[in-house]
């Protein structure tokens, strides 16, 4: 029982510092989808942007 109440501390913290880094990453994924998305679209590289419909008319700008 000893053991338990040594480690447990250095358990939770190590798991606060798990979690708050899973969620640092996660949120830097995103926002770099995000400003690849929106850098494709100001460029008009949008995938899908000029690509024919299915009545086959383009969907693009001219």
């Amino acid at each position: 029982m000893e053991y338990i109440a040594v480690l447990l501390p250095s358990v939770v913290v190590g798991l606060i510092f798990w979690f708050a880094m899973k969620s640092i990453f996660n949120a830097d994924k995103s926002e770099r989808q995000a400003e690849a998305r929106a850098q494709a679209e100001a460029e008009g590289n949008a995938p899908g942007a000029d690509t024919p419909r299915r009545d086959g008319h383009s969907s693009g700008q001219n």
